[in-house]
């Protein structure tokens, strides 16, 4: 079996699971409501606290899902207790991001218009469930994506350092706040 398949998932205090017969899971916690549907061949049953998932066969397929629905399931309900967060870091010379309502204006050079304000392409608005964070004062400067959706959190991290992706010989540009650790760590041979 599946090492991470096989794993129990814990239910906290507080927090509600609905299995539907289509496979489609409800988790709901203090944080919010998450709802996935899940290939039909694997069976998601929950006993006491535990959510276990099962598989019917050792086929390729069913092994390969097995793990995948687990993992699925278990950042369902660790998103709706704790949420999921990522922390980039803006770095360069003249290089800042500022929040105006929900939405974050980058200033990465060569994005202004005429007028001094940015281009639409580097003005980034909170979508729905996302949460938007901007230490302008820090340096260097960061930005944190906060949410309940792993997924939309690492998509939305990945739109934004998009913008200007950090170039390899100085690092200016947008990095995820570890690159710098892992990076260090890599040099040092730790």
């Amino acid at each position: 079996m599946s090492r991470i398949g096989r794993m129990p998932i814990d239910v906290p205090a507080g927090v509600t699971v609905t299995i539907a017969a289509d496979n489609t899971v409800t988790v709901k916690g203090p944080l919010g409501t998450l709802t996935e549907k899940f290939n039909e061949r694997m069976t998601i049953k929950l006993e006491g606290t535990q959510l276990i998932v099962s598989r019917p066969t050792d086929e390729k397929e069913d092994r390969s899902v097995h793990g995948l629905t687990r993992a699925l399931l278990n950042n369902m309900v660790v998103g709706v207790t704790k949420g999921f967060s990522k922390t980039l870091e803006i770095i360069g010379v003249g290089y800042k991001a500022t929040k105006v309502g929900k939405t974050v204006q980058l200033y990465l050079g060569h994005s202004l218009l005429a007028g001094g304000t940015p281009q639409e392409k580097f003005c980034i608005t909170e979508p729905e469930g996302i949460t938007l964070e901007v230490a302008e004062k820090a340096v260097p400067i960061t930005i944190t994506v906060k949410g309940i959706d792993k997924q939309a959190v690492g998509q939305m991290a990945a739109v934004i350092r998009s913008k200007r992706p950090p170039e390899p010989y100085h690092g200016k540009g947008v990095k995820y706040a570890d690159e710098r650790i892992r990076r260090k760590a890599g040099k040092t041979g730790k």
